[in-house]
């Protein structure tokens, strides 16, 4: 079988930058496909075949070449599986070229995964699959290439997803359609497509991405004081449940993953101190005796202060992989109890740990000024915190409908 590998040849161009090809060798005969790249050879590593790090670029240009990489193996193996597979290398060569006038999406999102792998970034691994999958079922899309995805192709992705048994709704859709516009972004970056074929924009033609209004309804101060007061002693799960859900609504509507992944070492003096999955940004917010009367209840099953405060996690090993498993099936646990004590409680809104976040928006409404919102959010941007808020803030609505049919 023909092997493949990086090569860069040492014939210089008048600027003195040498090509990286990619080396196809069978039978001790080699013939070489070009990248379109070339660097000053101080910045080629000969053992690894690869770029440097000290090079501007090497990131870019070695996520190329391992696209490269991968794409030619691909080829190699499909001749190889052929009834009369090709025994020249110049036969290779050109079968390989041929094939190569086009640029698989699948195998640069194998990559792109396979990339995310190694920086362990399991979560958003976790939520992107699911988009891959989903393109992959669409019958037109069997062997797509990147300049296969075109505005019209992605009209018709965008009919079959609304029409299929699989139907899915908006806000998934959007989700998709940005998972495709990111990897055409990388691929152009990495010089592997055309800038000229990018099939996303505001311009006549192209799909113009709009994320819906999604209606957010958390629960109220009444709500909450209910959830507070009821009697669940009768069922320790709900009451564990309870706990969980008002230490993040205690925390500005701490996101579940944060909750169930805190640990006593987060918590310092009358602090608590934390690292957001989400973002990676810190923040420290004050323990209310609200919360501190939870920490109370829970201080009896510490070890170690690298323990997790809640249960969920406990048994769980330090691999990223089984904390985000173990994560998910806790959350998902979590909401099925909290489906009971909404019941119990004779509250008719859905209610999930997420609404803990939500609930916090609706009760701060407009009492408390955005830039301390914006804080207790974490979020970057001002006007996220504006359009997160519009989704409770409906006093002047309120008022305005008075006025006219409150007579």
């Amino acid at each position: 079988m023909a092997t493949i590998e990086a090569y860069m040849r040492k014939r210089k161009n008048k600027a003195g930058l040498c090509p990286i090809n990619i080396r196809i060798t069978k039978d001790r005969k080699s013939s070489y496909i070009q990248t379109g790249q070339r660097i000053n050879p101080k910045f080629w590593d000969t053992v690894k075949r690869k770029v440097k790090k000290n090079h501007p670029n090497s990131t870019r240009l070695n996520n190329l070449i391992a696209f490269k990489l991968a794409e030619i193996n691909k080829s190699l193996l499909d001749i190889e599986a052929e009834t009369k597979p090709l025994t020249r290398v110049t036969e290779i060569k050109k079968t390989i070229s041929g094939k190569h006038k086009s640029h698989s999406f699948y195998t640069f999102a194998e990559a792109y995964f396979e990339e995310l792998e190694k920086n362990k970034k399991y979560s958003r691994i976790n939520c992107e699959l699911p988009l891959l999958n989903r393109i992959k079922r669409y019958p037109r899309a069997k062997t797509l290439t990147f300049e296969a995805i075109t505005p019209l192709f992605l009209r018709g992705f965008i009919s079959y997803l609304r029409s299929s048994k699989d139907s899915v709704g908006e806000r998934s859709i959007v989700n998709t359609l940005i998972f495709i516009r990111t990897l055409h972004n990388r691929a152009s970056q990495q010089g592997i497509v055309s800038r000229d074929s990018y099939p996303f924009g505001n311009t006549d033609g192209k799909i113009k991405i709009r994320i819906p209004k999604s209606i957010k309804i958390g629960l109220t101060s009444e709500e909450i004081k209910i959830i507070e007061e009821i009697d669940l002693s009768d069922n320790p799960k709900q009451h564990h449940t309870r706990n969980v859900f008002l230490f993040s609504f205690y925390l500005a509507g701490m996101r579940v993953s944060d909750v169930l992944q805190m640990k006593w070492a987060n918590v310092q003096g009358d602090r608590i101190y934390y690292t957001m999955n989400k973002n990676q940004k810190n923040l420290s917010l004050k323990i209310h005796c609200k919360l501190q009367k939870i920490l109370d209840e829970y201080f009896p099953t510490k070890t170690s202060n690298s323990d997790y405060i809640f249960p969920e996690l406990k048994d769980t090993s330090n691999n990223p992989k089984d904390i985000l498993r173990d994560t998910k099936t806790g959350n998902k646990r979590l909401n099925r109890f909290l489906r009971q004590i909404a019941e119990r409680a004779g509250i008719t809104k859905k209610i999930t740990m997420h609404i803990s976040r939500h609930s916090f928006g609706n009760i701060s409404g407009d009492r408390i000024p955005l830039q301390v919102l914006q804080k207790l959010y974490n979020h970057s941007d001002i006007k996220t915190t504006i359009d997160y808020q519009q989704n409770f803030v409906n006093k002047d609505l309120d008022d305005a409908l008075d006025s006219v049919i409150g007579f």
